[in-house]
C-alpha cells in the first residue's frame, strides 16, 4: 500500500510504532521496521547522547530498514542534553525523527539541514497547523483515546482526524485507538495517510517489557484506563491499578490545592519498576483505551501482516459494494 507517508519515510506499510518510554528500545524498533513499518527508538529512555548512540547502533545491527528516533521535549529543572541527542541522531544517519511535547522549532534547522524528516505528535488541529507552519514534514494526530498525554481538549479521532484533513496541507497519521486493519482503513477514510500504534505494539513478542505488562493489556477492557493529573493540566491516560486509584483519591481530596509533589510517589521514576520488573502496582503507566481491542501477543510481523491483510479485505469488500 502506497501513501504519502510510505513514500516520505521509505517504508512498505503505512504503520508507525510510536515512541514509548521504556518500551521503544532497539529490539522493538527493529522488529517493526523489518516487518515493513517504521520502528521508533525512544530518545529520552536512553537519556544521554552516548547511550542513544549505542541504542541506534544496536538497532542498525538488527535491521537495514528505515527507523526513527523519538525526541520528547518536556519542561524540566534539569533538561536532557537535547543538542547532544540531536547531534547523535544526525551523525548516525537516522532519517526520521518523531517529536512530541513542546514546540520542536529549536531543533528543526539542524534536523532539516541534515535531510531528516520530522513528524510531530499533536493533540489538536491548532497544534498541527503550528507544526506545519514551523516546517514539520508530517504530524501524528492524537485523539482523546490515546495512551499517554491526550491534551486538554478531549476530542476523539472521529472528529479530530476529519478536522485535520480539512485544515492541513502536510500528511498526517492517526494515533490513539489504533489496533488493526479496521483502524487503518477508517483512518484513511478520514484523511490520514497511515496510522501510529503505541499500546498495540507493547503487546507483541519483541516488545522488551515484562510479560506482566503485556498480560495486563490483554486482560484489560476499554473501561480500564484512567485520566490522571487533569487538575495540573498535564493529563495522562494510564492503566488503572492500586497506585492510580490512590492518585485519583488524592486529586479528589486536594482539589485545586493539588501539587505535583503530592503525587510524585505514583508518577515519578516508576517506569523501570513496571516495564522492566513487572511490578504492576508501582505507579501510573501510559496505556490507551485500545487495550479493549487487544487480546493476543503476536510478533510484530504477524501483527503488521494481518493488519494489512484485514485492511485489503475491507477495501476489496467496499469495492464490491460499490460495483453493485
Amino acid at each position: 500500500m502506497k501513501t504519502a507517508i510510505t513514500e516520505m519515510f521509505g517504508i512498505e506499510h503505512p504503520i508507525i510504532q510510536g515512541g514509548m518510554h521504556f518500551v521503544g528500545f532497539a529490539e522493538l524498533a527493529a522488529a517493526v521496521s523489518n516487518a515493513g513499518g517504521l520502528g521508533i527508538i525512544t530518545g529520552l529512555t536512553q537519556g544521554t547522547p552516548e547511550k542513544l548512540a549505542n541504542e541506534i547502533d544496536r538497532c542498525k545491527d538488527m535491521t537495514d530498514k528505515p527507523f526513527g528516533v523519538n525526541l520528547t521535549f518536556l519542561p524540566s529543572l534539569t533538561p536532557p542534553d537535547y543538542p547532544g541527542l540531536v547531534e547523535v541522531i544526525i551523525k548516525a544517519g537516522v532519517k526520521v525523527v518523531e517529536t512530541a511535547g513542546r514546540n520542536p522549532q529549536e531543533v528543526l534547522p539542524a534536523l532539516k539541514g541534515a535531510g531528516i524528516k520530522v513528524i510531530h505528535k499533536c493533540t489538536s488541529v491548532r497544534h498541527s497547523l503550528k507544526a506545519q507552519d514551523i516546517g514539520c514534514d508530517a504530524v501524528s494526530v492524537d485523539g482523546f483515546e490515546c495512551g499517554g498525554h491526550p491534551g486538554e481538549d478531549d476530542i476523539p479521532n472521529f472528529i479530530l482526524l476529519p478536522r485535520a484533513a480539512d485544515e492541513l496541507d502536510i500528511p498526517f497519521v492517526s494515533s490513539g485507538g489504533m489496533a488493526d486493519g479496521r483502524s487503518l482503513v477508517a483512518s484513511l477514510a478520514m484523511g490520514a495517510e497511515g496510522m501510529n500504534m503505541g499500546t498495540r505494539f507493547i503487546a507483541t513478542k519483541e516488545a522488551p517489557v515484562h510479560e506482566n505488562v503485556k498480560n495486563a493489556i490483554v486482560a484489560a477492557s476499554e473501561l480500564d484506563t484512567r485520566l490522571v493529573m487533569r487538575p495540573l493540566r498535564n493529563t495522562e491516560r494510564v492503566m488503572t491499578n492500586e497506585a492510580v486509584e490512590r492518585l485519583l483519591e488524592k486529586e479528589r481530596e486536594l482539589g485545586d490545592d493539588l501539587k505535583f509533589e503530592d503525587i510524585i510517589e505514583e508518577v515519578a521514576g516508576v517506569y523501570p519498576r513496571i516495564m522492566m520488573e513487572g511490578d504492576m502496582d508501582a505507579g501510573a503507566w501510559s496505556c490507551g483505551m485500545v487495550a479493549g481491542l487487544i487480546d493476543d501477543i503476536p510478533s510484530c510481523k504477524e501483527l503488521i501482516d494481518r493488519t494489512m491483510q484485514q485492511a485489503e479485505d475491507i477495501l476489496a469488500r467496499m469495492n464490491r459494494m460499490q460495483a453493485g
